[in-house]
């Protein structure tokens, strides 16, 4: 199956703008879809919920095809999709839970190629239950997470390891698979970051081996809000801190305060969104997310090729990471120019960018790059076209005429 991207691209209004949007890898634009779906919600009239009257039903029906909605692009069960706010959120919520119960000496696994929401939480929980934090390192030639280390990273007193599914600079792909059967075989659980790798292609939470597995909506043309997938049955296991009015059950007992209904609303939008980038096809919506991601996933990687290429034919290009399977993300420096001076340039030649460490704080580091100021992002989505890459490379062109890296 193929992509239409100029039906796409008029699905989504501020690409009117004429800017080329390479910005995705720290949030997508959306789709009038969405916004329809979230404007709609208000006008509907929307309550809290476990109300007898109609607004509060509205917003329970919200509530409910939003967990499916997730569960559909991840492959989950809805009765184990934890919403919030935002993925970082999320992961101090579970960091604090799952520290409860670890004692001094026991020890967690983090890596250097994880976005910090995926490295801080577990690493301040440890320090205050007088666990070991062990760390998996990135080989900075290559840009992979060799899995090879984590067999003498992992022993009896590991109780958690955090992994992410794609750096969100690099776009490296870890074997994560590998990473959590190694985990499961020494009886710790895994947590692992897809935020950025969710856009990008097909996820199976199951293939994954994740115990926990988070995304942001926002990654993936939908509003603000972050979700945690897990295995009702091990949620149920968990005792969160939690006011005692609010509700004991699973998922419910993770989520704290009122549900943003009319964003919750936006995210199965965009969801229903992505499994129809194909067309209207057949089958269930998770069969057609497989479709469609599957899809995205090929484009990217072709349109990705393209851009690789006219980097690598500007010498004074620095590009960091050549792992062997990673998202259509490019992490570089122009010779004789700050990060930011890039990035400025390419904003007044209609071109969005990234600069800096991304919050890759502990990957910018082993690289070298985070003191001086990180690096420039450019990330490809499902909604860019050969016209935003061929004006990215203008632009970096007219920066870098007569400099050699």
């Amino acid at each position: 199956m193929t992509l239409n991207i100029a039906t796409i691209r008029a699905a989504y209004p501020a690409l009117s703008d004429g800017f080329a949007y390479l910005d995705g890898a720290a949030g997508t634009q959306v789709p009038a879809t969405v916004i329809d779906a979230i404007a709609s919600a208000y006008a509907a009239g929307i309550g809290n919920v476990s109300g007898p009257f109609p607004a509060s039903h509205r917003s329970e029906a919200i509530v409910d095809g939003a967990r499916r909605a997730v569960a559909d692009l991840v492959g989950g069960e809805p009765g184990g999709v934890v919403l919030g706010p935002n993925t970082t959120t999320l992961v101090y919520r579970f960091a604090q839970t799952l520290s409860a119960s670890w004692r001094p000496g026991d020890e967690v696994v983090v890596s250097r190629m994880d976005h910090d929401s995926n490295v801080r939480p577990w690493v301040q929980a440890a320090a205050r239950a007088g666990a070991v934090v062990r760390w998996a390192e990135v080989d900075p030639a290559t840009g992979e997470l060799p899995v090879g280390q984590y067999d003498a990273l992992l022993g009896e007193r590991t109780r958690l390891v955090a992994v992410t599914a794609a750096s969100n600079i690099l776009g490296t792909r870890p074997d994560v698979a590998a990473i959590t059967g190694k985990a499961r075989a020494v009886g710790a659980l895994t947590f692992v970051d897809g935020v950025h790798a969710t856009p990008h292609g097909p996820v199976d939470v199951t293939a994954l081996g994740a115990d926990f597995y988070a995304t942001s909506a926002y990654k993936w043309s939908g509003p603000h809000i972050g979700a945690v997938i897990a295995d009702p049955a091990l949620l149920e296991t968990l005792r969160p801190d939690k006011l005692l009015p609010s509700p004991d059950g699973v998922p419910g007992r993770f989520e704290t305060g009122t549900a943003p209904f009319a964003d919750l609303a936006g995210l199965t939008a965009a969801v229903e969104h992505l499994a129809g980038l194909c067309g209207p096809g057949g089958g269930s919506r998770r069969e057609r997310l497989l479709a469609s991601m599957a899809a995205v996933e090929a484009y990217e990687q072709e349109l990705f090729g393209v851009l690789l290429c006219g980097l690598d034919e500007l010498p004074y290009i620095t590009l960091y990471g050549k792992p062997a399977r990673r998202t259509a993300t490019a992490y570089f420096r122009v010779a004789g120019r700050t990060p930011r001076e890039v990035a400025e340039h390419l904003a007044g030649c209609g071109v969005n960018v990234w600069h800096g460490h991304s919050y890759a704080w502990e990957l910018t580091g082993a690289l070298g790059l985070r003191d001086s100021g990180g690096a420039v992002r450019a990330g490809l989505v499902h909604y860019n076209d050969r016209a935003d890459v061929d004006r990215l490379l203008a632009g970096i062109a007219e920066l870098g005429a007569g400099k050699e890296a």
